[in-house]
């Protein structure tokens, strides 16, 4: 009987190794080794040719927006993420080096050669990113400006009464 035991006992441990074998092992990122490794394909960016460029021009910092036709953004950049801090932000010099590289990013990646042009704010930036703009090697169609215009605003407050 104690042969019988041993051989038992044999048999489940080579079933469990084999089971132990077959089985894939895993790593420590939770991935096994056995399956194959897949790597992510960079998105191809879509072509845009035409677009928006939207420019808020603040007194403390400027941000240019390109967006495609619809609204959808494209890229981003401004003063601030251009390397200006603290009151340099809102100067003229900022805004142009953020348009700079706002319009070759979407240039490179999307193909941006037609835009429309936004203009929002009061700051002095507004000029300079203009000027920027139209100096690149891109078509420029228009020009508008969006800034909101004060009109008086709400009705005021009845006078209180003692």
């Amino acid at each position: 009987m104690a042969e019988e035991d041993v051989k038992k006992d044999e048999v489940v441990t080579e079933a469990e190794q084999a089971e132990v074998k077959d089985a894939p092992a895993e790593s420590a990122e939770g991935q096994t080794a056995d399956a194959p490794v897949v790597k992510k394909k960079k998105s191809k960016k879509r072509a845009v040719s035409e677009g928006q460029i939207h420019v808020l021009a603040t007194f403390n910092n400027t941000i240019i927006t390109i967006t495609d036709t619809k609204g959808n953004v494209l890229t981003t950049a401004s003063a601030g993420g251009s390397g200006f801090r603290g009151s340099k932000k809102g100067t003229a010099y900022a805004a142009q080096v953020a348009a700079e590289k706002a319009i070759n990013e979407a240039r490179n990646n999307f193909g941006l050669s037609k835009v429309d042009i936004k203009v929002k704010g009061i700051g002095l930036g507004r000029e300079a990113a203009i000027r920027s703009l139209v100096n690149q090697k891109i078509q420029v169609d228009s020009v508008k400006d969006i800034t909101g215009v004060a009109h008086g605003g709400v009705r005021p407050r009845k006078a209180k009464r003692n």
